[in-house]
């Protein structure tokens, strides 16, 4: 998989158009792009949905209403948006992982975890997880035993997955807070544990 790969969204080569425009005129410096961009897809986004795993972890009652309706649950947040409607939360469990793709594209739920990581939108992933979810996980460094069912889901335009990653040990009694550093974006993805 690489950066290069991406869909021929002509919205998307527009923008990298204007970007390349924008660039060489001397309008816009790359480096403050490229820092903008990482922090919607390493920092905003993510922060959002990991307090809603910390809330889960934290609220047993919340985790039920997570998984039975996680729209609504997030909704009880003041979170929601346009690109998590429709919003299915997997659990993964000591016995099951959860891994989201889009197939078609790159649906995501964005309000949730901010921009998706380009490897997210590449053929390559895309392609690959469904038919070797195992390989292509080992492969971003989340080996499983192979006791440990892994499940694919596959979002698109009408519903949008999230994955409910288990809490880690040692975390007992800790305030959602803190809870919430533990959880990153690839966790939420089911690409790391």
């Amino acid at each position: 998989m690489t950066d290069h790969d991406h869909d021929h969204d002509p919205r998307a080569l527009r923008a990298e158009a204007l970007e390349a425009i924008l660039i060489e005129r001397g309008l816009v410096d790359p480096a403050v792009i490229d820092s903008t961009l990482d922090y919607f897809e390493n920092d905003l986004g993510p922060m959002l949905g990991a307090q809603v795993v910390a809330k889960a972890w934290a609220d047993p009652a919340f985790k039920r209403r997570l998984l039975d309706d996680g729209l609504g649950a997030i909704a009880e947040l003041g979170l929601g948006g346009p690109q998590v409607d429709h919003l299915v939360v997997v659990e993964n469990t000591p016995d099951v992982h959860n891994v989201v793709v889009c197939t078609l594209c790159s649906c995501y739920p964005w309000g949730l975890l901010g921009l998706p990581p380009a490897w997210y939108k590449s053929l390559a992933y895309r392609s690959r997880v469904v038919r070797e979810p195992r390989n292509v996980l080992a492969e971003m460094g989340c080996e499983l035993p192979d006791d440990i069912e892994v499940r694919v889901w596959d979002s698109s335009a009408e519903v949008r997955y999230f994955v409910l990653p288990e809490r880690p040990n040692g975390t007992d009694g800790l305030p959602e807070d803190v809870l919430a550093e533990h959880v990153h974006r690839d966790q939420m993805i089911g690409v790391a544990r």
